[in-house]
């Protein structure tokens, strides 16, 4: 399967660098999902669009049993400083995270198994808004299973790439794979004045900095050593003149977790955290925004993308990841199906890109082997698969 994925190599290339030049932010993606849609039919899958405001939904074969592959189209709110040949023509607008090259995979992935007699069903979500919630707080993610994307799967996978992680190798685990992750909005309440008679004041900055102590004593005093936690506080606000005690001081931050009863703990403790505005002759108000559920892979199904890539790429070139406490919504889908998501190096050698960052960039030669994972995988699944139900016409 990599050999035939090499051989589309170039189209894919093509693919991406279109998307990358065209990036579009999240549930804005209507040129990127006509792109996807065209390029679907044009090689014989049955796609749907609007799926979840701007998602593609594409099928191949028919029937039980049903595996889903999903790619993510959303770029960030960033002004590339590449002055590659397909460098984004929109202005601060960028592929800074990878979408560009997920799409173009697993549009490769589709290509492959069109070729393919397929025992059941190929199922390809091209998801939008991954990086960010819409009005209501939603994602991506949610929104296309509301809109039945995930009706009758039976196992849904999914790949990110890593710049961090050298081309030609892939991380998996049979266990955690993503932290999940909830938002925190604070503000300390006081009660302003002149700079120059505190004694007459309720000082918010004042209170602020015992509350943030308090928030940054949680992981390593509240929660049990071997319970992987995080609280960073990421925004702090307050007061408007060198000389003016504010009225508040506001301020927000991450929580990440893997296990739900850590995750309600933090909550608490946050909130406790918080609470120590009143001890001091203040007030609080706290939201918490909930987030994205962790990523937690089914076993067997990492144990199939496992074998996958040991067979195309060789044993010494599939590892085990390092624990780490990022996030993405594709917990969502997980939540639905048995599932995996496997990391894609796209190391450029000697000049590593970071994600989220305006230079960042993938070496394009990832790109056949995150197609060819994904579509031996599907074919193994459907393969190996017992057909509980056999369907008699297309979805």
């Amino acid at each position: 399967m990599l050999y035939k994925a090499q051989a589309i190599h170039s189209q894919m290339i093509a693919w991406r660098r279109d998307f990358h030049m065209h990036p579009e932010l999240g549930f804005l993606e209507t040129r990127t999902a006509g792109k996807v849609a065209e390029i679907l039919r044009e090689i014989g899958c049955r796609v749907r669009t609007g799926v979840g405001v701007t998602g593609v939904v594409a099928e191949l074969g028919q029937g039980k049993p049903v595996i889903a592959i999903r790619s993510d189209m959303d770029a960030l709110p960033i002004t590339e400083a590449n002055d590659a040949p397909y460098k984004s023509q929109i202005e601060g607008v960028m592929h800074a995270c990878g979408h560009d090259a997920h799409m173009a995979m697993l549009l490769g992935a589709a290509d492959l198994l069109t070729r393919e007699t397929l025992p059941g069903t190929v199922r390809f979500l091209f998801q939008p808004s991954e990086e960010m919630a819409d009005a209501e707080g939603i994602s991506g993610a949610p929104r296309m299973i509301a809109a039945g994307a995930m009706q009758d799967v039976d196992c849904v996978i999914a790949l990110h790439v890593a710049a961090g992680i050298k081309t030609g190798e892939i991380e998996i685990s049979e266990r955690d794979s993503a932290a999940g992750v909830d938002t925190f909005y604070g503000k300390v309440l006081g009660r302003g004045g002149h700079g120059s008679t505190p004694h007459k004041v309720v000082d918010p900055i004042f209170i602020s900095g015992h509350v943030i102590l308090a928030l940054h004593s949680i992981v390593s005093r509240r929660i049990k050593p071997y319970d992987p936690a995080v609280i960073s506080i990421g925004t702090i606000k307050g007061g408007v003149l060198d000389n003016i005690i504010p009225e508040v001081v506001e301020m927000s931050g991450t929580i990440r977790y893997l296990k739900p009863e850590v995750q309600a703990r933090l909550h608490e403790e946050i909130e406790r955290a918080f609470s120590v505005a009143k001890t001091m002759g203040g007030d609080y108000e706290l939201r918490i925004e909930i987030g994205y559920p962790p990523i937690v892979n089914d076993a067997g199904v990492a144990r199939l993308i496992e074998e996958v890539g040991c067979d195309l790429l060789g044993a010494e070139h599939v590892k085990e990841p390092l624990p780490e406490m990022g996030s993405e919504d594709f917990g969502f889908f997980m939540q639905e199906a048995p599932g995996a998501m496997f990391i894609l190096g796209c190391r450029i050698e000697g000049d590593e890109r970071r994600h989220h960052d305006p230079r960042f960039d993938v070496f394009e030669d990832c790109l056949p082997i995150g197609a060819a994972i994904f579509a031996e995988t599907a074919l193994r699944f459907l393969t190996q698969t017992p057909k509980t139900q056999q369907g008699s016409e297309g979805r």
